[in-house]
């Protein structure tokens, strides 16, 4: 089977104009999108555009009164707002241009906030829509701050929101009039303090305060007299979300891992501050919400990256017979006022289904229903979990795709994918390129190298500061355990990543060459000492735990002997280089200078630096230009005998 590329169906999508990028000074390297067409289903080999158009809803939430469901649905090219009737009518698509960053419901169920930004700068608006998409209206428009959405209040009047615009740098809390666009200043904070959830009375703001990337701080934000109380400052950094209050107001619902290594289901009470435990399993906890009026208490665990789901009737404490669902990874979303949940699922054959249980009559509905775009279901391969120690005994962890087996084949090329973060984890949702290369015969291996989150919080600190360079070294420990796998043949291995995982890719080819065949970097840091003195304000909130403080020469000179720029004279394997010109979170100069300095050897790069773009590729064109690029590299660099594979 050979890795084939044909072209998509040209599709509208808002460009921004060519505005970014103009300063870097090899138009070669700058793509514009790709028209292009599939064939029909079923009468020619599978492209990767087709994995592409696959789609589904990227995110869902339930109205208040559980009779609408809202979701982000990339189907015209860029992510837009949609919402359905719970009862399945007919979609309707309320956004339109250049797509959406968020959305959250109003409280009254009739219009919703969005939030757009401009080319992927991360530097948001928010406005007010109705939910007949007849009716828009600007609450605060974009400006050069950075600022984070936190809750409705309860009549639905005000919103509160975390900003940099005091001075750039540091979030503070702030609260905004819905229909006055009065803003009044809450609190002023040090680096990242961030809204989490608004007490039903309206009284206190739940706002967290970030320590690292997998720690925060928790406080209670009086409104009204604008003081701030402790709930948690743990000596040991912890993490304290998903919060869920109580209708009257007495306490909330959370997940934390305090004292202990796994996200736990726990409840804070405002009289005694004190904190329960009601579900303490050996694997994290999330998505707590509360449905019909706070009588339901519903969430889901991490169990080897999927997804379950439970359920407790408060007012009788029996647990809720729970519904099958497609196998995936959950979010979920509860009406306050009706017995509902929405569940959005991104599992190995859904692009993004979304369910509603209707936990008071015990049925189940699917809304949202996701497009394969002609692939056959039966193609799509569920991963195997494989649990492998490193060098240094740490047990490591991976999620492994396979070929369907074919007897002409003896052995398949590998493709090792690193996720971004650091703090995040490899899971089975939807894998659309993953997918794609498996059809064409290339096994995919989703590595949680140490850092990664669902295996504990010691795991996830493994990586941190002076250890950043164990997790690089856990990608040659990954080849070494792929290589004792009979059908998987590493003398041909490529390793891919993007944000985080572009800076691993940079890395590990130049700390190790000759570990890996190829390289594809997306979105990745090549020097930390630049990186994270020009990260924007949200990183560096967490980047002082995560990396150190790179206010102190310690960490500028560690950095400056240990970022990839400084062993890129050692990458010795073809290379593809992906950025978007407005990324605020890595700047694109990360790249430019990779780029630059392995091209200064000789070195074959291919570097796309895409002018409309931020820290992802959200419009379809783009996507498409960039993934059959994808897809022709390795179809020339996994050689020879990937070439060779029969239809």
């Amino acid at each position: 089977m050979k890795l084939k590329l044909t072209a998509l169906l040209s599709l509208c999508c808002f460009l921004m104009p060519n505005v970014f990028g103009e300063d870097w000074p090899y138009p070669d390297d700058i793509p514009e999108p790709m028209e292009a067409s599939v064939g029909l289903a079923g009468q020619t080999p599978t492209e990767i555009v087709r994995y592409l158009m696959a789609d589904g809803a990227a995110s869902a939430k339930l109205s208040p009164d559980g009779e609408m469901v809202a979701y982000q649905w990339s189907v015209s090219g860029a992510p837009q707002l949609w919402v359905i009737d719970a009862e399945l009518s007919y979609p309707r698509q309320l956004t339109f241009g250049q797509g959406i960053t968020f959305y959250e419901w109003s409280p009254n169920s009739k219009e919703l906030l969005v939030a757009r930004d401009t080319a992927g700068n991360e530097k948001e608006g928010y406005y007010l829509i109705t939910t007949d998409g007849t009716q828009e209206r600007e609450i605060l428009p974009p400006s050069g701050a950075f600022r984070s959405f936190g809750a409705f209040s309860t009549d639905g009047t005000q919103i509160i929101y975390s900003s940099t615009e005091r001075n750039g740098t540091d979030f503070d809390v702030f609260k905004t009039a819905i229909h006055s666009h009065a803003t009044e200043l809450l609190l002023e904070g040090s680096f990242g303090f961030y809204t989490s959830a608004w007490q039903p009375n309206n009284g206190v703001i739940l706002v967290s305060e970030t320590v690292g990337e997998d720690g925060n701080n928790l406080f209670a934000l009086n409104v009204e007299e604008k003081t701030l109380s402790s709930l948690f400052e743990p000596e040991i950094s912890a993490n304290f979300s998903d919060f869920a209050w109580l209708p009257d107001s007495s306490g909330f619902y959370l997940a934390t891992n305090l004292d202990r290594e796994f996200n736990a289901l726990a409840f804070y009470s405002m009289a005694s501050g004190e904190v329960s435990f009601v579900s303490e399993p050996q694997y994290d906890i999330s998505n707590i919400t509360l449905a019909g009026g706070g009588q339901f208490l519903i969430w889901t665990s991490n169990q080897d990256g999927y997804s379950i789901l439970h359920g407790i009737n408060l007012a009788t404490g029996k647990a809720l017979a729970t519904p099958e669902l497609i196998p995936g990874v959950y979010s979920l979303s509860a009406a306050v006022t009706a017995a509902k949940v929405a569940v959005k699922i991104s599992g190995p054959t859904s692009p993004g289904d979304v369910f509603v249980w209707d936990i008071a009559n015990n049925t189940i509905a699917n809304p949202v229903q996701s497009s394969l775009a002609g692939i056959d279901p039966a193609t799509l391969q569920a991963p195997k979990s494989l649990r492998y120690p490193a060098q240094d005994g740490v047990e490591l962890q991976g999620l492994l795709y396979e070929p369907v087996a074919d007897k002409t084949v003896s052995k398949y090329p590998v493709v090792v994918v690193v996720h971004g973060g650091p703090t995040a984890q490899s899971r089975p949702g939807f894998r659309r390129v993953e997918q794609y290369f498996v059809n064409q015969g290339v096994a995919v291996f989703s590595v949680n190298v140490r850092g990664s989150t669902g295996f504990g919080k010691t795991y996830a600190r493994l990586d941190n500061q002076e250890k950043r360079l164990d997790s690089v070294r856990d990608l040659v420990d990954t080849v070494a355990f792929l290589s004792t796998k009979e059908q998987l043949d590493t003398s041909r291995i490529a390793v891919m990543g993007g944000s985080y995982g572009g800076y691993m890719v940079n890395a590990v080819l130049g700390m190790y060459p000759g570990v890996f065949d190829a390289g594809i970097s997306m979105v990745g840091v090549s020097d930390w000492v630049r990186a994270l003195n020009e990260a924007s304000p949200g990183l560096k909130a967490s980047d002082r735990v995560e990396y150190g403080d790179i206010r102190e020469q310690k960490w500028i000179d560690f950095y400056t002997q240990n970022s990839p720029i400084a062993t890129a004279e050692n990458i010795n394997v073809p290379l593809l280089v992906m950025h978007g010109a407005n990324d605020p979170r890595d700047p694109v100069t990360e790249s430019d200078r990779l780029v630059e300095a392995v091209r200064s050897t000789g070195q074959q790069v291919r570097y796309m630096r895409f002018k409309d773009e931020g820290h992802s590729l959200k419009k379809r064109g783009n996507r498409v230009r960039f993934y059959t690029t994808v897809s022709s590299f390795l179809n020339e660099h996994l050689t020879p005998d990937l070439t060779e594979l029969d239809d």
